[in-house]
């Protein structure tokens, strides 16, 4: 597993253009749970509103805002090791960046909002194709790699049909911003103004007062050099770092211990027939009488009463069900369909109204069914009976079920001896090894710091694994570290086999190193003395002498270049010419630019003003987003039970 993302980098890349497509992806189907735990950090509270039926009232627990983070964590690893780049792990155990996920939820149950309220979805064939665009699981001729996809899928934990319902549901969410993102107009005036300051270039002139100029007037005591050393002593340190060994038990151990036969494929397939069959769904039109939150006895009395008013004319006629739900029904995203909810399987509504109406015949009219949200009407308009699949049929999807079901077994059996072991043998790693088949995988010079961790291998990078590793237990005692889990179902144990204290160059290996740091400082400090007096002059009106021929620099020539501390030339106030400003450029000196000339081009490049103003679209999209998304989380009834980080402190 350690080798396997570097070593795979194409794989690993389709991996993540598998889960990264869908905007919102942080904590996949099963984020998508109803919780009603008291530990929560988000509460929702929607109003009545179109299909609102369907939604309870619900909190993002801790542990769903934790489990979000994970997995956010570990696609960004996967990032970081895919494009072969370290991967920080300091920036994602920040407050900040944990906030930021949760912002990210609450955004996903707005969207979801927006979704029901709508009533948005996406054909499932349009969701398909997008999948077979997914690069990397076409081959040239344009053929889809379905037994890849499924390979990369059952990794996941994923079914086919799981991944589609939930690329389905996620397309159907982006539907919400695409019209905000594709209907901003940037103002002409602003963007030709936002050209004019990138495009337009300033004649410069320079004068350098250069640290070579100034060294001969330097003198460097021992006591500079002594208090230089100190006061950079972090400069001069060499980091505790270690040797170390490690072994790591993940899935892929565990499914060489899987075998799969076919009387285990055929007994799983009988015993669970029914959940490969497309379900039994019902189509059913519905009268909803509200009643309001928090409502009193009475005004329930009311609100059954009229129910039973309109259940009796549904009763003398019920071929007027839909003319009476356009009139009667207070549920209007099916009121002015005439109540028609479409097709839904059992389970899809909540319990009370998803009970009644399977026990209803096609055409049946039921009695009053109270829910929390009010005193409905059902009519059961059409059955699709379900429809078994055989074996052949649903092979495939029965046996990565099958798999993944005896490899988690497994693993769940292989993660308790390997933690075990690891324990109990605690002097080496080679018996939990040789006992599990694992391989014992070596590292030098690894660092506490999880960016330098990083470089080695992405998953070195692990705080807890790191704090582990040089405590004292490990690094005095000699133990391995206990099991921990540096990602979804990869346990690792480590031991040091070298500690390197942290240990301070001796001086007089770097003394001449210094020697030249310290004369540097002192000539920069003449230059910059000698620049700013003469800037000054210059400000009052002195004559200019000593500068170079002009040169015309822009914003793009010096981001190009590099040269970004000449970018205070472009922010010079150009009202008045020439305009002096000073600079201090450490190991070169300081340097006073004169600006004589601003010019602005007559004609653009047109693919550059049209990148701009997609900048600017895209700037102006994001803010007009924003703050859709504030509207749709206060009509969702979004509440943060909990801080922003900074905002306790500040009290």
């Amino acid at each position: 597993m350690l080798d396997f993302i570097r070593n795979h980098k194409r794989i690993t890349q389709i991996i993540l253009l598998l889960f990264i497509i869908p905007s919102f992806i942080f904590v996949g189907v099963e984020g998508y749970k109803r919780f009603n735990n008291t530990d929560g950090v988000v509460s929702v509270k929607r109003e009545a509103g179109p299909f609102s039926f369907l939604h309870k009232d619900y909190v993002i627990t801790q542990q769903e805002w934790d489990n979000a983070v994970r997995q956010q964590v570990e696609v960004m690893r996967q990032q970081a090791a895919a494009q072969g780049r370290p991967f920080d792990a300091k920036l994602a155990d920040s407050k900040e960046f944990k906030w930021q996920v949760l912002q990210q939820l609450t955004n996903k149950y707005a969207l979801q909002y927006a979704v029901s309220k709508e009533n948005l979805s996406v054909p499932e064939q349009v969701v398909l194709d997008k999948i077979r665009q997914i690069p990397g699981l076409v081959d040239e001729n344009g053929n889809f790699n379905q037994q890849k996809y499924e390979q990369i899928l059952a990794g996941r934990g994923l079914t086919p049909e799981g991944h589609v319902a939930m690329m389905g549901q996620e397309m159907s969410m982006q539907q919400v911003p695409a019209p905000i993102q594709f209907s901003v107009i940037p103002p002409k005036a602003v963007g030709k103004r936002l050209i004019n300051l990138f495009t337009q270039e300033r004649e410069v002139q320079k004068k350098v007062f250069s640290l070579a100029g100034y060294k001969g007037q330097v003198s460097v005591t021992d006591e500079d050099l002594d208090k230089y050393y100190k006061d950079h002593a972090k400069q001069f340190t060499i980091p505790e770092h270690a040797d170390i060994e490690l072994v790591v038990l993940d899935q892929g151990a565990a499914e060489k211990s899987v075998t799969i036969t076919e009387n285990d494929l055929q007994g799983y397939y009988n015993q669970n027939k029914d959940r490969f069959a497309i379900p039994e769904q019902r189509r059913a039109q519905h009268i909803l009488i509200l009643t309001p939150r928090g409502a009193k006895d009475a005004e329930k009395e009311e609100a059954k009463k009229k129910a039973e008013e309109v259940l009796a004319q549904v009763r003398a006629n019920p071929a007027r069900f839909a003319e009476l739900a356009k009139t009667y029904s207070q549920d209007p995203g099916s009121a002015k369909n005439g109540g028609d909810l479409g097709y839904f399987a059992r389970g899809k509504m909540v319990k009370e109204f998803s009970d009644a109406t399977f026990a209803l015949q096609k055409g049946d009219v039921s009695d009053l069914v109270q829910t929390e949200y009010g005193f409905h009407i059902i009519m059961v308009t059409d059955i699709k009976p379900a429809v078994p699949k055989t074996l052949a049929q649903v092979r495939d999807a029965v046996m990565q079920e099958l798999k993944r079901a005896q490899v988690s077994k497994k693993y769940a059996e292989m993660s308790e001896t390997f933690s075990n072991m690891v324990y109990e043998k605690s002097d080496s790693l080679k018996p939990v090894a040789d006992a599990m088949g694992l391989k014992i995988h070596s590292f030098k010079d690894l660092q506490r710091d999880p960016g330098a961790a990083a470089q080695q291998n992405p998953m070195l990078a692990n705080p807890t694994l790191l704090e582990k590793v040089f405590s004292d237990d490990c690094v005095k005692g000699k133990h391995n570290t206990e099991a921990v889990e540096i990602a979804p179902q990869v346990l690792v144990s480590a031991r040091i086999a070298q500690h390197y204290p942290a240990s301070l160059v001796p001086f007089e290996k770097v003394k001449a190193g210094i020697q030249t740091a310290v004369t540097d400082e002192k000539a920069l400090a003449l230059a910059k003395a000698a620049g700013e007096a003469e800037l000054a002059s210059l400000k009052d009106g002195g004559a200019p002498a000593g500068f170079s021929a002009p040169e015309k620099i822009s914003r793009p020539k010096i981001a190009q270049s590099g040269r970004l501390d000449m970018a205070p030339v472009m922010k010079a106030d150009a009202t008045k010419l020439p305009a002096y400003v000073g600079v201090e450029r450490p190991g070169e000196g300081y340097v006073i630019y004169r600006v004589t000339n601003v010019i602005i081009p007559e004609k653009v490049d047109p693919r550059m003003e049209e990148a701009m103003n997609r900048q600017m679209q895209g700037t102006n999209s994001a803010l007009e987003l924003f703050s859709y998304i504030e509207y749709l989380r206060k009509m969702a009834g979004v509440e943060f039970l909990i801080k922003k980080p900074g905002e306790e402190e500040a009290k």
